[in-house]
């Protein structure tokens, strides 16, 4: 072993650096063992490597960035020292040496955005301060509220910066395959976190996911797999639903052989028999299951697991079992009469429906419930030529169901009746005769919702010729018995894992979650820990990054634009319509325009304004896409790159 000159040693450092990058944690006094490893003990030592790490530092190529899942601390001046924050992936550094970050592409700005505050020069000057800025990626709010994963703000960001919607479809679509289905019947809670809520209206995330759905249903884009490869286990996903198609697409991506169980027909589960079609129509749903098939996976309808073939049989036959079969048991309203002709339960009667069974409802109908599937049996019974009367036994700040329907159900003509329940259902000739009773709200319930309590004697009576209880569903286990806990739930870990070996359970049955997009990603993150344990790799969750907030941003750099509304069918023509789809997608260009609102919390997208700001030189400019680079041995700490960044991008530490 011979001693290294200082660019054969810098390079060598930098090497181990790319290396290690987000997978190993250490310090300066790790690269000195590493290198003495290298080239001998004798050959090098602290200052040699103090020697060979100060150029990169001063020329930007070692800065405050994302390296290696740690900090790098590395003296650069006498009695100093400056960290490298390695706690977020990078891409690889350029030729020239500095620490890109993710690609954006640069925003304009008014002049007035650019003039310096009086008195915020610090040139020729030291601060007092020893904080200096270093350049770190955060989660924006939407992401992490989003029940199904997606990496909301970079999707965003493919349309913003014109890289196409084919782009943001396959970023999408990483995380869930259903982005047309999604951006019609998810409740969007990201838009209740996004921050821009704090400025003026929400960026509308659900309506710009759909348009990209859409674009992808029109140009006919396929799913991607991961990888070519196709491996030797199989796995059975039981249920067609949200959740199992969610399962079977992330693991067929994987490469492996993958086969869907469905009781009933048609694949989609609560997707299709669930909600109506003036929601969601088929042909979309029909367009984003058949390209999670086209990847390979199998689909085998009208086969009952527990029924036709036993589970012991389906484990036999393969390396894994993925539970996911559903809600699709109507819960009884429980008062005597429910019996009757004429009475059912929500889910019964949207699966009736949704069969293209003509179903008679008479000229009155009562709803029993006030979540979405209540809405929905409320709408549609609207649009069969019913007068229509929904029964809440809370008042309507406590609904579950989405605002925006319960809004265009009341629209379309549906009639609320709070704070009552039935107490009985009597035959009354031909119709069916409803005894309600007042509630009033006391104490809270495990729900955290005012509990309701009845009112002595404030019984009253209304007539239908059809009751609907939507009281919500329950999971059917005949069959399966032996995976159910002592709460009519399957008895499963938080991986999902049952206490029969390689069989896993989630989606509805794990627990009352009732929301499609809760189930699509219950359905990856179980396809993820199955990968892992097939192939026997341990693997450690990532520490979560900082969630930038409104308080963390300027939101006064960002102009005020009014959020994008999607179009209708007017209300008069809608029962006309019947089950024509009643809400409209945004049009390319509305979505693009939508996109635009997005604030990039968190991440640079290239503003220049901590370039513009710095009056020390300490902010060098990245090729485009690469953004900007800290020069520390010139920074004085100012804050003025931290105080002027619009998304909250830079700390001081």
């Amino acid at each position: 072993m011979t001693k290294p000159g200082l660019e054969e040693l810098s390079e060598a450092i930098y090497s181990v650096i790319q290396e290690y990058y987000g997978k190993k944690k250490f310090k300066a006094t790790d690269l000195i063992k590493l290198m003495k490893q290298k080239y001998g003990e004798e050959n090098v030592g602290k200052d040699d490597v103090k020697e060979a790490i100060r150029p990169m530092i001063d020329s930007g190529r070692l800065v405050y960035g994302y390296f290696l899942g740690s900090t790098i601390e590395i003296p650069h001046e006498e009695g100093a020292s400056s960290s490298v924050d390695t706690s977020a992936p990078a891409p690889a550094p350029t030729e020239e040496g500095a620490a890109p970050a993710a690609a954006r592409q640069p925003k304009s700005f008014s002049r007035k955005d650019m003039r310096m505050r009086s008195g915020s020069s610090t040139s020729g000057k030291k601060s007092s301060t020893n904080l200096r800025p270093s350049y770190v990626k955060k989660d924006p709010p939407c992401s992490i509220t989003c029940p199904a994963g997606e990496t909301i703000r970079e999707w965003l960001t493919d349309i913003r910066e014109g890289n196409s919607f084919e782009n943001a479809f396959y970023t999408l679509t990483d995380k869930n395959p259903f982005p047309a289905t999604m951006g019609r019947v998810c409740p969007h809670p990201c838009e209740l976190a996004c921050n821009r809520n704090a400025h003026d209206e929400t960026v509308g995330i659900n309506s710009v996911e759909g348009a990209i759905g859409d674009y992808g249903i029109a140009n006919g884009l396929k799913l991607k797999k991961l990888t070519e490869e196709k491996l030797p286990q199989k796995v059975a996903i039981v249920g067609a639903g949200p959740s199992g198609l969610s399962c079977a697409y992330q693991l067929a991506r994987r490469g492996y052989a993958v086969t869907v169980y469905e009781s009933y027909e048609k694949a989609g589960g609560m997707l299709r028999y669930g909600i109506p079609s003036y929601r969601l129509p088929d042909a979309v749903l029909d367009a984003e299951i058949q390209r999670i098939l086209d990847l390979g996976v199998e689909l085998k309808t009208s086969s009952r697991i527990g029924k036709e073939i036993s589970i012991e049989q389906l484990r036999s036959g393969y390396d894994a079992v993925y539970l996911a079969f559903g809600m699709h048991k109507g819960m009884t309203l429980g008062v005597k009469g429910e019996d009757l002709p004429g009475v059912h339960t929500a889910a019964g009667f949207l699966s009736r429906i949704n069969h293209g069974e003509k179903v008679e409802v008479g000229k009155r109908v009562v709803v029993v419930g006030a979540g979405d599937s209540a809405i929905d049996a409320a709408r549609t019974s609207r649009r069969l030529g019913a007068e229509v009367t929904l029964v809440y036994r809370r008042s309507r700040n406590e609904m579950p169901a989405i605002k925006h329907e319960v809004h265009e159900a009341e629209l379309e003509g549906v009639k609320y009746e709070f704070l009552s329940t039935p107490v009985v259902i009597t035959q009354n000739g031909p119709a069916l005769k409803i005894r309600l009773i007042r509630m009033e709200l006391k104490d809270t319930d495990a729900s955290g919702r005012p509990k309701p309590a009845p009112v002595p004697g404030s019984e009253f009576d209304i007539e239908a010729d059809t009751v609907i209880g939507a009281l919500g569903q329950k999971p059917d286990f005949t069959g399966m018995e032996q995976f159910v806990n002592e709460k009519g739930w399957a008895q499963a870990d938080k991986s999902g894992r049952t206490p029969v070996a390689n069989v896993w359970a989630g989606g509805d049955i794990a627990a009352d979650i009732a929301l499609a997009t809760v189930a699509i990603g219950e359905g990856r993150r179980k396809a993820i820990d199955i990968d892992n344990v097939l192939q026997k790799r341990e693997v450690k969750e990532p520490a979560p990054l900082k969630v930038v907030k409104p308080e963390n941003m300027r939101l006064d750099h960002y102009d005020k634009k009014p959020k994008a509304v999607r179009g209708s069918i007017p209300l008069d023509d809608r029962m006309n319509k019947g089950f024509d789809e009643v809400v409209f997608s945004l049009t390319q260009e509305q979505a693009a325009a939508e996109a635009a609102r997005c604030m990039s919390c968190g991440m640079c997208f290239d503003c220049d304004k901590c370039y513009l700001y710095c009056q020390d030189g300490a902010v060098l400019k990245l090729p485009k896409g690469e953004h900007f680079a800290f020069k520390l041995s010139v920074c004085t700490g100012c804050k003025k790159c931290f105080e002027e960044c619009p998304c909250g991008y830079i700390d001081m530490n």
